[in-house]
């Protein structure tokens, strides 16, 4: 127990003796906690506001009447469900413990705003509906104006209408995708708030909603049911289900709201915060090995002072005590700055956001214990755990090492270091070949992606001496002495080099991998698009992910009335299981889509598919079983099974999906019916702008949907990607700070280190700009050669990443390197370092001659 006061005591006093030598640890540590704790903080406190405002929209409802039909297409977890008939409201009215029931028509309806634009669809859904009059049963609540009482009159939640600039008495449209000229008589809020997220709402008459978001009356998404007095939720269901008719289920309105928290939490929230944990992971590796070089370099330098420790009768767990307590009361320290930082990163956040136009519900910050322990620990994990190797480093300290000067550290570049560094990259050389080529394993490619991190990390100091006097090479030319010494400094020590550079390269390495990932999924787009789509203009409502409503299905047939238009062929969407597996559908006119879309060679006919015919991709075909002449059960979400014969077999699916039915084939089991897409073919000898404008003053009268050509369809088709590469860019950016950091302290330590050399420099001549000019350039180096390795292990990894990708699915990847993204990257590593080397060289230069001298 002495033994431990001692090295505590002896800890607390290095610490304060040298404060100035552990504030880049400090600060790489509550970065890296408050990034971690602001992440954990959000997540909960989004969670705990949807949680709480489902709970308030959903509370009058206690059980929920809805179809057991649903198919589940690759990439819509949510599925498409069997409506139910809305006759069944008298039969469920009737059942004891009943109180009300009503109806709930769903669907599609973009608003229009007051200038003119679409409000919302840029991922979260954009809803149509019946306004239900019973107020319980209603997840939106009339805050202002009155209901929806005749045909054209809207209730909107009010989000939309802030977003749209619209008040009540406001006429405007609503695409369904047909537009519907709309009145504004009333605003609603969902759960107490102004709307769900950026989810907008219409309510409808009853009429309307069937007339626009239905294909004929007394089809309900469900049927909302509220309980009598004393009855519970679990006993109104036992009483519903016996006098449901088959393929139809009641659940209780709690497990009907949690479904929708599921739905938010699950998938939106999920993604979220998994996204931001992730980026945690990356600043607090970042840190690491700044940490962790940090400690390696006090350690080095006091080797005399543990020497006497030592000599004095200090035992080797004193001394690795020392340095380990050290670590433990900067990184509690740090810590405890991080969980307060983090909350205000939190707080911060939940401002910020509707201001970018995410309305995320407001609601007081949910601080959870584990929110406060896990970074705490983390924290407290990494600092101790990146001060472990240079504490037992401390230990190994001989007293005769006090009568030795400081040793450097020259076994970067040893030969098992070098030989373990190989093994490791052939290891994960030939499992991304093996994951990529031969047996296509994202798994397999994963893991050697990591083994090839691994290797440039352990490669680092064998490769940084080759590095530097091949990068420093200019300088000695261009910058004389100061740019040669500052040469021979960054080579002077191999490890240390290497460790400060590792920090910066795997900020840059992941960087340039979503640089370089970004970049081919747009190059990948863009083959798409030149490759599969054969007409002059694409007509369609920008939007991905579950916004937006369509392009009106009757807007091809008026396009190809057109004396302009030679084609005009939409793709609208349906969805079935295919022998047993969910499947999306192309809805089309066969012939016509051979004409607007290049579908590589056909075999069959795609003319003769009418109601009982499909054609099939020739990679589906061949994965499911599926031959030219053969026959696959379509399942549709009414519960209908129908056999459908393989009629056609088409080489290229790009745009036009995997399985194409006709319109006719679709329209028994068709909901609310849409295109994506127009493809519009000129007839020859018509001028691009003279059919640009015959097509635009059409599709105007349908919604005015967005008449692109080719090529900027693909760009606005890319246009996620570039939002993807900004919010990537904005994450990182904090682990590029801390690397720089990493960057700032290692030289600030090393110019303590070199002090008395630097004094002798200054008094045989070096002026105090040659001085600044000499660190600055180490810095350069430094920093160029952590550039130079993340852009080369980014772009390693953006390939994995393509392949990977390639290999996970059936869709053709091109692999894309952006030259000139990448070479902004390596412009901004090198002038961060740049930067990253003022203050310690402002340091060096201010050094007393004749102090530098004396100093020991």
């Amino acid at each position: 127990m002495s033994g431990t006061r001692a090295s505590l005591r002896i800890s607390l006093s290095a610490l304060r003796a040298h404060k100035r030598r552990f504030a880049g640890t400090f600060t790489a540590v509550l970065l890296g906690v408050a990034f971690l704790t602001g992440t954990l903080v959000m997540g909960d406190t989004l969670r705990g506001s949807f949680d709480t405002m489902f709970s308030d929209a959903a509370g009058g409802t206690d059980a929920v009447v809805r179809g057991t039909n649903v198919v589940t297409v690759p990439g819509d977890s949510q599925g498409t469900r069997q409506p139910v008939d809305t006759a069944l409201v008298r039969r469920v009215e009737r059942t004891p413990g009943v109180a009300a029931a009503a109806p709930r028509i769903e669907g599609a309806g973009q608003l229009v705003g007051k200038n003119g634009e679409p409000i919302g669809g840029q991922g979260p859904p954009t809803l149509a509906g019946d306004w239900i009059e019973d107020p319980r049963l209603n997840p939106y609540q009339l805050a202002e104006g009155r209901v929806p009482a005749r045909s054209g009159e809207v209730v909107i939640n009010r989000g939309a209408a802030i977003t749209g600039g619209l008040r009540i008495g406001d006429r405007t449209v609503l695409r369904t995708p047909d537009p519907v000229t709309v009145t504004v008589v009333g605003l609603a809020t969902f759960g107490g708030e102004d709307g769900m997220a950026q989810v907008t709402y219409t309510g409808m008459t009853r009429a309307d909603a069937e007339k626009y978001l239905t294909p004929e009356p007394g089809r309900a998404a469900s049927i909302q049911v509220r309980a009598g007095p004393g009855v519970s939720q679990r006993e109104l269901v036992d009483a519903l289900t016996p006098v449901l008719p088959e393929g139809v289920e009641a659940i209780t309105g709690q497990a009907s709201a949690e479904e929708n928290q599921d739905m938010v939490s699950g998938q939106f929230l999920g993604l979220f915060t998994t996204l931001l944990l992730v980026f945690s992971g990356i600043v607090l590796l970042v840190a690491t090995f700044s940490i962790h070089n940090t400690f390696a370099i006090v350690v080095a330098q006091r080797v005399r002072e543990n020497a006497l420790l030592r000599a004095l009768g200090a035992s080797r767990g004193q001394v690795v005590g020392s340095t380990l307590a050290e670590a433990a009361v900067v990184a509690l320290a740090a810590s405890g700055a991080g969980l307060l930082a983090g909350a205000g990163i939190a707080a911060g956040l939940q401002a910020l956001f509707p201001e970018l136009g995410f309305p995320f519900p407001e609601g007081p910050l949910v601080i959870s214990a584990l929110s406060l322990l896990l970074p705490l620990a983390v924290g407290v994990l990494v600092c101790v755990g990146s001060a472990l190797l240079p504490a037992v480093r401390a230990g190994r300290t001989a007293p005769l090492a006090a009568l030795r000067e400081t040793a450097v550290d020259r076994s970067g570049g040893s030969g098992t270091r070098a030989l373990s560094g190989t093994v490791l990259a052939l290891a994960g050389l030939g499992a991304i070949l093996a994951g990529v080529f031969a047996t296509p394993s994202v798994l397999l490619a994963g893991a050697g992606a990591v083994l090839a991190v691994l290797a440039f990390v352990v490669l680092g100091p064998v490769a940084s001496s080759l590095a530097v006097r091949i990068l420093g090479a200019p300088l000695e030319r261009l910058r004389g002495v100061p740019g040669g010494l500052a040469r021979r400094n960054a080579l002077r020590n191999p490890r240390r080099t290497a460790a400060t550079a590792t920090a910066l390269m795997i900020g840059v390495a992941v960087v340039s991998l979503f640089t370089v990932f970004g970049a081919s999924l747009k190059a990948t787009m863009d083959r798409t698009v030149s490759r599969s789509f054969a007409g002059d203009l694409a007509v369609s409502a920008p939007a991905f992910g579950g916004g937006g409503s369509g392009v009106s299905p009757r807007l091809a047939p008026a396009l190809a009335k057109l004396p302009e238009v030679a084609t005009s062929v939409g793709l609208g969407r349906g969805v079935a299981q295919v022998n047993g597996e969910g499947r999306a559908l192309t809805v089309t006119d066969p012939v016509a889509l051979a004409e607007g879309f290049d579908l590589g060679s056909v075999r069959g006919s795609l003319a003769g598919l009418g109601t009982d015919g499909i054609a099939v991709s020739d990679a589906e075909a061949a994965k499911r079983g599926l031959t030219l002449g053969g026959t696959a059960e379509l399942s549709f979400t009414d519960g209908e099974k129908r056999p459908f014969t393989v009629r056609a077999v088409y080489g290229r699916s790009e745009l036009a999906g995997d399985y194409v039915i006709t319109r006719s084939a679709w329209a028994p089991h068709r909901a609310q019916d849409a295109d994506s897409l127009v493809s519009v073919t000129f007839k020859d000898g018509v001028p691009p702008a003279t059919g640009t404008a015959a097509v635009e003053k059409v599709a105007e009268a349908y919604g005015g949907p967005e008449v692109q050509t080719r090529d900027a369809y693909a760009r606005t088709a890319a246009g996620a990607i570039d939002m993807m590469l900004t919010l990537v860019y904005a994450l990182l950016a904090l682990a590029v700070v801390i690397a720089l950091l990493g960057i700032a302290n290692t030289l600030t330590l090393s110019v303590h280190e070199r002090t008395r050399e630097l004094g002798l420099l200054r008094a045989v001549g070096q002026t105090r700009a040659q001085l600044r000019a000499m660190v600055r350039w180490e810095s350069v180096l430094v920093a160029a050669f952590g550039t130079v390795g993340g852009l080369a292990l980014g772009g390693l990894l953006g390939w994995v990443m393509v392949k990977a990708s390639e290999g996970a699915g059936d869709t053709s990847f091109a692999f894309a390197v952006p030259p000139a993204q990448l070479a902004l990257v390596a412009a901004v590593g090198l002038a961060a370092g740049a930067v990253a080397g003022r203050r310690p060289a402002r340091g060096a230069a201010r050094l007393d001659i004749l102090r530098a001298i004396a100093m020991e």
